[in-house]
């Protein structure tokens, strides 16, 4: 068993040119941990790139492409650190970022996950659309973050450099204890990818656990490496999964009206979309209610396992009210105008 108390564990696909550009900085800058990079069937040379020149870096070998979450799943389970924090390849880290995150952690038993704060690798005075300073949700199953609304990305202006209770923490710089990642059923891999993380943070707060974004620690994440924001089958993943982690979590009073809401909201989306000449993705957003409304049930053993579990029936950081009136209507437009804030004692 390592001595170390984490492991940052790399899933990679294909991303050769990533792991040489990236992965010297947590090399050098994780004295804490150690790095493991769990390769998922990869095609091109990673494993030679790993093999030659990150000799210190541990290496899993799966044996085809898992997916986000179900690699992520089975690299852990070869993980016996007390913590495990989820990387992703196109995340460049700073000095020190480990120990704010580590500190916390081991100073706050009731919290199981954090994230460090994301910045823009590409713009770096900016927050990272995928986390910024924490991730929280509307009554309706929008996402939102300190630092991103919708499309909107604010400038990094220390403006969030509190550390506050989080809905869901990204999963490109995912902090964890690693039983609890294991005693809470992990990534759900039928999600293949996006949204995966939300799921698992939302049992974990719903089953009355913390999760906490730590601004003290910095990194910077390309983003859109692997899909453009634009992809359809991003945009596919995104409203599905994001349908079925409704499914699988919310209260049995909220689900009826939460999913005929979304009925007119998901399509009014796809309408925009084909008015704004974007095709394909509209097309990705009917596939995938066709898909929800296919799969849900195959889901129903875990939404009652989930709903069996819950004690947190109220979750302080699921902000009532739906955010598309919030940000479209009264045109609030950064975290701060929203006049949000779930935790007014800290």
């Amino acid at each position: 068993m390592s001595e170390k108390k984490i492991a940052v564990v790399i899933l990679n696909w294909n991303g050769s040119n990533m792991l040489r550009r990236f992965l010297p900085s947590v090399v050098s800058h994780s004295p804490e941990a150690r790095i493991v990079v769990a390769d998922n069937g990869s095609e091109d040379d990673s494993l030679q790139v790993l093999h030659n020149e990150f000799s210190t870096v541990d290496t899993l070998v799966l044996d085809r492409n898992y997916g986000f979450a179900e690699g992520y799943n089975r690299a852990l389970e070869q993980v016996n650190e007390p913590y495990s924090l989820l990387l992703n390849s196109d995340v460049e880290v700073t000095q020190g970022w480990l120990r704010p995150m580590l500190d916390f952690m081991e100073e706050h038993p009731e919290v199981d996950a954090c994230q460090p704060k994301i910045l823009a690798e590409r713009q770096r005075e900016c927050f990272e659309y995928a986390g910024a300073a924490g991730g929280f949700m509307d009554a309706w199953g929008y996402t939102f973050c300190r630092g991103r609304l919708f499309h909107l990305v604010e400038r990094d202006n220390g403006q969030y450099n509190q550390p506050m209770p989080v809905f869901w923490a990204t999963g490109a710089a995912l902090m964890v204890r690693t039983d609890a990642f294991r005693r809470h059923g992990g990534l759900d891999g039928r999600f293949f990818a996006h949204m995966e993380e939300i799921d698992f943070c939302w049992r974990l707060r719903s089953r009355g656990r913390g999760l906490y974004c730590i601004p003290q620690s910095v990194v910077y994440h390309v983003g859109g490496a692997t899909l453009s924001k634009s992809n359809p089958r991003k945009t596919f993943l995104n409203f599905r999964n994001n349908l079925l982690m409704i499914y699988k979590n919310a209260s049995p009073a909220a689900l009826r009206k939460i999913l005929l809401v979304r009925f007119f909201l998901d399509y009014l989306a796809a309408f925009q979309m084909c008015l704004q000449g974007r095709l394909s993705e509209a097309r990705a957003v009917v596939q995938a209610r066709r898909e929800f409304r296919r799969t849900r049930h195959q889901f129903d053993g875990q939404r009652s396992e989930n709903l069996r579990a819950t004690v947190l029936h109220d979750i302080p950081e699921m902000m009532h009210g739906c955010l598309l009136w919030k940000f479209y209507v009264r045109r609030q437009k950064t975290f701060s105008a929203l006049h949000w804030n779930p935790h007014p004692e800290k």
